[in-house]
């Protein structure tokens, strides 16, 4: 026996059973994201969702020709925008003649440490941003303001290698928004600066003009798995939920191992859709 969501907003006396998975369909595919370095990466973040490291070769890169051909099928689909993702995206060889495949259809967002991006690279993905019709957003990870707790968990030197891609895609004319997790942010001292503030300050001084910052939760998966610890979702807790809060019930990940639901499941088999096929990905997912 399984159960489907209620409407948005419905209410309904069925209890839900606790031992039978709750269904979710597609409300509409508004995303599509590409794991085009599987889960490579020349950082291995102690907090990393998915378990990236310079180690982890357990997916292949995504080749042209899939990338291509994801690209049509979100075309013909209605995909809104497209994500690329890893691992470290930057990783792949061919990463701006890909963005420049995707940017000449959809608005594209790259999610990257920012550490192996050059002066040469970035200057490149400005000049490929300004001849796209569509918007090319770089979000860049820094999960400390303070440099010593940012690579306490990153790696040593990731937070100026980090900063100093911001101002070089800054002046290659882009907007990088700096993206952190709340793992490192914990509440301020009374009389000191928000890390919003302390944020602020550090773009502010490292001459940033318009600073841009993304807080993301922490996800119990990847690095940080561990069933004792985390917060979890109960069938009570889904009965008056919008599905959309849900990015399974708005986006697909095409990884080089077939489709799978979300970005957070990627590399985990409660993630596998078990095709290669978008479209036959689309119907309800547990």
């Amino acid at each position: 026996m399984s159960t489907t969501l209620p409407p948005v907003g419905a209410k309904t006396n069925a209890p839900f059973v606790s031992n039978s998975p709750v269904l979710l369909d597609l409300q509409q595919l508004d995303a599509l994201w590409f794991q085009v370095t599987g889960l490579l990466c020349n950082l291995e973040c102690t907090h990393c969702l998915v378990d990236s490291s310079p180690k982890n070769k357990s997916l292949d890169f995504l080749d042209m020709e899939t990338i291509g051909r994801g690209l049509g099928d979100a075309s013909r689909l209605g995909v809104k925008e497209i994500y690329f993702t890893g691992g470290e995206p930057f990783l792949h060889k061919q990463m701006l003649e890909i963005l420049e495949l995707s940017l000449s259809r959809f608005p594209t967002t790259v999610l990257t440490n920012g550490t192996i991006i050059t002066e040469r690279i970035a200057t490149q993905l400005g000049e490929i941003a300004k001849a796209s019709p569509f918007s090319l957003e770089l979000r860049v990870s820094i999960d400390h303001p303070n440099p010593e707790t940012n690579d306490a968990v990153r790696g040593a030197g990731a937070h100026a290698k980090a900063l100093r891609a911001v101002k070089r895609l800054e002046a290659a004319g882009l907007l990088p928004i700096i993206t952190a997790t709340e793992y490192l942010l914990s509440e301020r001292k009374p009389g000191s600066q928000t890390i919003y503030e302390q944020y602020l300050a550090l773009l502010k001084n490292a001459g940033v003009k318009r600073p841009r910052l993304k807080v993301i939760p922490v996800f119990h998966t990847g690095k940080l798995e561990d069933p004792s610890s985390g917060r979890f979702l109960t069938d009570a807790d889904l009965e008056d939920m919008d599905p959309l809060l849900l990015q399974c019930a708005s986006s697909r990940v095409i990884t080089a191992d077939g489709v799978v639901t979300c970005p957070i499941l990627v590399g985990k088999p409660e993630g596998k859709l078990h095709t290669q096929d978008l479209e036959s990905s689309l119907g309800p997912v547990p």
